[in-house]
């Protein structure tokens, strides 16, 4: 066994400089999807209540 050559120097380094952008590039997407998700869910929440307190039934007096 050698010593690793010139390209095993700067390949390494380039692979794993490039895994780091991937994942930050899909990371990031995936963090903006999720918010995306979530300010969705609260919006049809506040919907949702919204018309139960609209359609509500009044109580009557007896």
């Amino acid at each position: 066994m050698g010593f690793p050559t010139a390209a095993h120097v700067v390949y390494i380094p380039f692979v794993l400089l490039f895994g780091i952008a991937i994942g930050f590039v899909l990371g990031g997407r995936a963090a903006r999807d999720a918010a995306a998700a979530r300010a969705e869910r609260e919006r049809l929440r506040e919907l949702r209540r919204k018309q139960v307190s609209v359609h509500a039934p009044t109580p009557r007096s007896p």
